[in-house]
């Protein structure tokens, strides 16, 4: 597209919402993707004394869940001021925490260097990221949302749920690059750092485009009528608790899903398979294309029919994916098992898109960033935080069908939640 049509300012504040909304999620998922492949490849061996390679793995994947239990905390706190204060600036601080936090994993010293502190150290910067993270996504999709015009909130929630898949792309691409240019030894000696590291070139690049930004519409709204409530997080344990858990509830399947297909089969992948590193990430960066081709057809489908119908749809399919899972990625066949990622995050873009607007709508605009952002978060403690964790506890107790049945119970926890929600596509928004 001609930069030069920035011109009319209709197009030009368009361009800046979806840049804005897009990019934060962006390099915050990349952040939290290089970290969740790192642990599948080399955390453990790095940052653990040596035991068994099963203990380090099992060691890796808890400091992976750690993350996933800081998240509602940050979704917590920066919910509070984003409601109270405003969207844009805790966007940028969220940015800021969780870029800070990455990039000193980068320069963090493994076992054989300082002994305990270094999985301590490993664990208190685990939560950084989860605080940043999770002040990141409610933010980023109110900054989308409360931009949208009527009947257009499924759409314009989709700006923030393509990062995402682009920060997975830019994830695994940089660690497939690195098995181009150095040897095994080489990269789990120091290359494994070199992404996180990078993450700091990509924060500056976020930031310049967020500190652009206006307040949203309807926050300015909530600001000239002085609606805002002192402690957003005791209203909506008091007023809207319902709505918290089934919103919890609905976000469990696309978590599973997602970090079963990538972070957990990577390790089964390369592991057991035997499936070279190399090939197997080329596998999921394939893998992940079909999860951005889901979400703009998701998010159009919402909009169209939506938000219940997608969902309810997408979630069934998911359910009998798990059913999949042993025979095609245990059929030796390099296809089968590059369709089966494929389809798992092809499911989770469809999952994944409607919550862009589904949370959102879910609560009224005063306590709306806390709400969504805490909704989203808590669901990602039951589908994400322990499930490489669990996932490696089944296949190794009862194979890889066990996982498969991982996924589709996290389906059913979610379509039920689903059903119990009311139609929110025509809600009232201020």
């Amino acid at each position: 597209m001609d930069l030069k049509l920035s011109k009319n300012p209709a197009t030009q504040s368009v361009i800046r919402i979806a840049l804005a909304s897009f990019i934060g999620t962006t390099i915050e998922f990349y952040d939290f993707y290089i970290y969740g492949m790192a642990s599948a490849l080399v955390i453990g061996p790095v940052f653990f004394s040596s035991e068994s390679s099963v203990s380090q793995s099992l060691s890796a994947f808890l400091t992976f869940s750690v993350a996933f239990l800081a998240r509602p905390l940050g979704a917590i706190l920066f919910g509070h001021f984003g409601d109270r204060v405003g969207r844009k600036a805790t966007l940028v601080v969220s940015l800021l925490i969780m870029g800070f936090s990455t990039t000193l994993i980068g320069f963090l010293p493994g076992y054989n260097a300082i002994g305990i502190w270094a999985p301590l150290l490993l664990c208190l910067l685990r939560v950084g990221q989860g605080i940043g993270l999770g002040g990141e996504w409610g933010g980023a999709v109110l900054l989308a949302t409360e931009n949208a015009p009527v009947g257009k909130r499924g759409l314009y929630g989709m700006f923030p749920q393509l990062g995402p898949p682009a920060g997975f792309l830019f994830a695994t691409g940089s660690f497939l690059i690195l098995t181009y240019f150095l040897t095994e030894q080489e990269f789990k000696e120091w290359g494994w750092r070199l992404p996180f590291l990078g993450s700091a070139i990509l924060v500056m690049v976020g930031l310049y485009i967020r500190l652009a930004l206006t307040e949203t519409p309807v926050f300015a709204k909530i600001l000239q009528r002085h609606q805002q409530v002192v402690l957003p997080f005791i209203v909506i344990l008091k007023a809207h608790l319902f709505q918290l858990v089934l919103g919890s509830l609905a976000m469990v399947v696309c978590y599973a899903l997602f970090y079963i297909a990538t972070v957990f089969s990577l390790g089964y992948g390369t592991n057991t398979l035997n499936i070279p590193r190399q090939q197997f990430l080329g596998m999921l960066s394939v893998a992940i294309l079909f999860m951005a081709l889901a979400v703009p057809l998701s998010a159009w489908a919402a909009d169209y029919f939506g938000r219940r119908p997608v969902l309810l749809v997408a979630g069934s399919v998911a359910f009998l994916s798990g059913f999949a899972m042993e025979p095609m990625l245990n059929s030796g066949s390099l296809l089968m098992v590059t369709a089966f990622l494929a389809l798992e995050l092809f499911l989770m873009g469809a999952t994944f898109a409607p919550m862009g607007a589904l949370l959102p709508e879910l609560f009224p605009s005063e306590v709306r960033y806390t709400g969504a952002g805490t909704a989203y978060n808590l669901g990602g403690i039951l589908g994400a935080s322990f499930a490489p964790y669990l996932a490696q506890r089944l296949v190794n107790e009862g194979g890889l069908a066990w996982v498969g049945g991982y996924v589709s119970l996290a389906a059913v926890i979610s379509l039920v939640a689903v059903y119990l929600i009311a139609e929110t596509r025509n809600s009232r928004w201020i």
